[in-house]
C-alpha cells in the first residue's frame, strides 16, 4: 500500500464527510433544489474517487508509473470536478461567478475517465 495514496484518500473522505453534512444541514436552506443537487453531486463524485484512490493504493507496491498517473488524475479530477460544482452550487450565496471556470467541470470528469483508464491499464500489467 501507499502511504501518500491512502493520505491523500483519507484527507479527502474527511472533506467529502464535511461538506455532505454542510450541504444537509447548513446549505439546504440556502440554496435551491437544484444547487442543492449540484453539490450533493461535488460529494457524491467525491466520494467515489476517494474509494478509488484507496483501491489504487492496493497497486502502489508495483512501483508502477499507472499508478503515479492514476493518483494525479484522480486528485485532479476531485478538485477540478467537485470542486467546480461547489463553487457554482454556492455562487447565489457567494457572489462568484464562474463565467469561463465552468469549463473546469468537464475537464475534471476528464481527469476522472483518465485517473479509470490508468487503474485499468494497471490491473492488466499486474502479474
Amino acid at each position: 500500500m501507499n502511504k501518500k495514496i491512502i493520505l491523500t484518500a483519507a484527507v479527502f473522505g474527511i472533506i467529502a464527510v464535511i461538506f455532505g453534512a454542510f450541504g444537509a444541514h447548513t446549505l439546504k436552506d440556502q440554496l435551491s433544489s437544484s444547487e442543492l443537487s449540484t453539490w450533493d453531486k461535488g460529494v457524491t463524485y467525491q466520494f467515489y474517487h476517494t474509494l478509488a484512490l484507496l483501491y489504487l493504493s492496493t497497486f502502489a507496491r508495483y512501483k508502477n508509473n499507472l499508478i503515479n498517473i492514476g493518483y494525479f488524475c484522480f486528485v485532479a479530477g476531485i478538485i477540478c470536478f467537485s470542486g467546480s460544482l461547489y463553487v457554482l452550487a454556492t455562487r447565489s450565496i457567494t457572489g462568484i461567478e464562474m463565467g469561463q471556470l465552468g469549463l473546469i467541470t468537464p475537464i475534471g470528469g476528464l481527469f476522472f475517465i483518465l485517473g479509470w483508464l490508468m487503474l485499468f491499464l494497471a490491473a492488466l500489467k499486474d502479474k
